[in-house]
């Protein structure tokens, strides 16, 4: 049985260069998602939420080999960040910031397979965050990307340099939520070791 692992299904997407930015064209997919606020560093809320995510995607992944036939490996997590005002994410203002975590899931997943899942975490887990799981398409479309290697507080000068040198040369203009993807396991990475591609949805200048 062949094993679905979109890191290495979708290299274009789950994998990127350190030493350059790069244009994708990102289809819409299908993830688990729930939305918080505030530091991820000290939040008891964006903790349980990563649980309540990785808990539901494993029981969502049984399922669907029991009835689907199809075995895929867990995503990595991903994270949607935005804030009122944008220097935020330069001055690390962690108070300020919104987001939303995800876990992309394959094409052959449905809301009623999701929903079953669900409903089997509720009554074998007692997860604070579990209700605020849901089952979502989202679309990004052509966007700019790089791989950050580091602690995650050190992604501020790629950032900088992503919207103020690389996009105005390439006539392109941010839209939507900066976008995280951390293929690392933090519990178990040094932090100078950390993979993580940072991403920013973006629209020609003149549209």
């Amino acid at each position: 049985m062949h094993n679905y692992d979109i890191k290495k299904e979708r290299r274009d997407l789950y994998s990127a260069k350190r030493d350059r930015f790069e244009i994708v064209d990102v289809p819409p997919m299908n993830f688990l998602m729930a939305d918080g606020h505030g530091d991820p560093n000290t939040s008891a809320g964006y903790r349980a939420v990563v649980e309540a995510l990785y808990t539901t995607s494993y029981a969502v992944r049984s399922i669907a080999k029991k009835e689907v036939g199809r075995t895929h490996t867990v995503g990595p997590l991903e994270g949607l960040w935005s804030a009122d005002d944008l220097s935020v994410f330069t001055s690390r203002d962690y108070a300020e910031w919104v987001w939303t975590l995800m876990i992309v899931q394959p094409s052959w997943i449905t809301s009623a397979l999701v929903d079953e899942a669900m409903d089997q975490v509720a009554r074998a887990k007692n997860l604070s965050a579990g209700h605020r799981v849901r089952f979502e398409e989202y679309a990004e479309g052509q966007s700019v990307q790089i791989m950050h290697v580091g602690p995650y507080d050190e992604e501020a000068p790629t950032i900088a340099r992503l919207h103020q040198e690389f996009m105005p040369a390439e006539k392109l203009v941010p839209r939507g939520r900066h976008h995280e993807i951390y293929l690392s396991d933090a519990r178990k990475t040094q932090p100078a070791r950390l993979r993580t591609i940072l991403r920013q949805p973006a629209s020609p200048a003149s549209a």
